[in-house]
């Protein structure tokens, strides 16, 4: 007599979505592309409705936090930069170009984008930096950047070049930005709204570190110091990169003296100039030498 092999006490009670949505067919009659047949969640024209921008956003929340959970990824810092500091191979290119056409303008910008391309390079020994000296760590620190070109490309190209995970949080932008060649693809991500995306930097970020940039780099600065400022999140490392730029950039001092900030607001940010000098910033407010390595944990933003 054959006996059947025991029931699982977990089975599945009804199929998946997924299963239903791989095993659903076409009828004839319904297969049109006026016809309503097709499940809600495999219909891309349905969930594109205007209606619907609040699951549109739902899911840009959840995607990219259900698979940095997967990947084991509590812990993160934010490289912000601008997308238009090239690499210094490149910008000694571009300058022996420049030097070649004997177009004056295009020489000078060719040297400055040359003196500029400083930063690139700092950017990707940070993110080495971080991605080798965090790596036993309980909770291993993981760089972020906006996915691009410029400083972006810097930070995961950093991470890349140690053979760590990074992550790249990209946005679709009027004017085509591919992702640079150097994020984990597991963990490349894609946004429509910005301010899911801003907030994905911030939610497992330990510290952020801007180096000089346009307004996208400001936004997302700003942003962050205003939410650090008003206690909407949780006070972390604020480092900005090359203070001759910042300096000449935005005169901190005149808010302060002129009562637009507190004097206190100035300790929300600190400058520094290279890679292993941030690297010591972070590990003096965290403690990162008097611990041992299985002790190195850090919160998350809720």
């Amino acid at each position: 007599m054959n006996q059947r092999p025991p029931a699982e006490l977990t089975a599945r009670n009804f199929p998946s979505a997924e299963a239903e949505a791989r095993q659903q067919a076409d009828t004839e009659r319904y297969a049109g592309p006026d016809s309503a047949y097709r499940l809600a969640f495999t219909d891309t024209e349905f969930l594109l409705r205007e209606e619907l921008r609040p699951v549109r956003m739902q899911l840009e929340l959840l995607k990219p936090e259900l698979i940095q959970q997967e990947q084991g990824i509590r812990s993160t810092i934010v490289i912000y930069g601008s997308a238009r500091i090239p690499a210094p191979e490149v910008a000694a290119q571009e300058l022996e170009a420049a030097r070649e056409s004997g177009d004056a303008a295009a020489l000078r910008r060719a040297e400055t984008a040359l003196a500029m391309s400083r930063y690139y390079d700092e950017a990707r020994r940070f993110a080495a930096l971080v991605t080798t000296r965090s790596r036993a760590y309980r909770t291993p620190i993981y760089v972020v950047t906006g996915g691009g070109p410029g400083i972006m490309e810097a930070g995961n190209r950093g991470a890349y070049e140690v053979g760590g995970k990074s992550i790249g949080l990209n946005i679709v932008l009027p004017h085509e930005q591919a992702p640079n060649p150097y994020i984990t693809p597991q963990l490349c991500f894609q946004f429509h709204y910005f301010a899911l995306r801003k907030m994905h930097f911030v939610m497992r970020s330990i510290a952020l570190v801007c180096f000089p940039g346009g307004f996208g780099t400001l936004d997302e600065l700003f942003e962050t110091m205003t939410l650090v400022q008003t206690g909407k999140s949780r006070r972390r490392p604020i480092l900005l990169f090359g203070r001759a730029f910042w300096d000449r950039l935005i005169n901190f001092q005149h808010l302060v003296d002129t009562g637009m900030i507190s004097a206190g607001d100035l300790e929300l940010f600190h400058f520094v100039e290279t890679a292993e000098e941030a690297w010591d910033r972070l590990a003096e407010h965290y403690g990162f030498e008097a611990m041992p390595d299985d002790d190195k944990e850090f919160a998350e933003d809720a």
